[in-house]
């Protein structure tokens, strides 16, 4: 039987946090290896790709194509310390006070599955769910989790759980996230920048 539950939606890139996983992570690599300077006219090709089409999932791969596994053993844990600085304050303490009033709170990140996790372990999201990449072309997306489809990551969760779920809020920064943000019937939008309500 299907069992109605509240649910509580917060995205994280600019929204419980400052800057950009991937961006961080991005930047952490042209630091630290030379690979991808090596890969640079991919990057390029991939920049001028999300101008053309902001949607694709071509350039996000081409401009990423020099991450390798072992860059992402290497240096997520790494990334993942520094990133967590740039946490809003309120952000923990706010899913603690939306979880305390019995609703289900969920991440949904358009940021890979070797990010998001570790970034947010200590938060107690009921669930959390971010881009799944291949695990042997770490570039490469499995599930793209933007968009529409983060609100595929929901409905895929509540099918497996067996609930009917009532977004009572969600909190996102970008307009990428009008498809789960219009099935809220609360809309609390985030300054990137400061982490203040808009």
């Amino acid at each position: 039987m299907l069992q109605k539950v509240n649910v509580v939606v917060f995205d994280f890139d600019g929204t419980i946090s400052a800057s950009d996983a991937n961006l961080e992570f991005f930047k952490y690599c042209f630091k630290h290896s030379i690979r991808p300077w090596l890969f640079f006219p991919y990057v390029i090709a991939g920049a001028i790709g999300a101008c053309l089409n902001p949607c694709g999932v071509w350039w996000r791969q081409t401009i990423r194509c020099f991450i390798t596994p072992k860059m992402v053993k290497d240096f997520s844990a790494d990334v993942v310390k520094l990133h967590k600085q740039n946490r809003f304050g309120w952000a923990k303490e706010l899913v603690a006070k939306e979880s305390s009033k019995g609703n289900k709170v969920l991440l949904i990140s358009a940021s890979p599955d070797y990010l998001i996790p570790g970034l947010v372990a200590d938060m107690k999201f009921d669930a959390v769910f971010c881009s799944k990449m291949n695990r042997e072309k770490p570039y490469k997306y499995e599930f793209l989790c933007w968009g529409k489809n983060k609100v595929i990551a929901l409905d895929n969760w509540a099918l497996e759980h067996k609930y009917i779920p009532n977004v009572v809020r969600a909190y996102s920064d970008s307009k990428n996230d009008l498809p789960l943000m219009e099935i809220a019937h609360e809309q609390v939008w985030i300054d990137p920048k400061t982490g203040l309500r808009k």
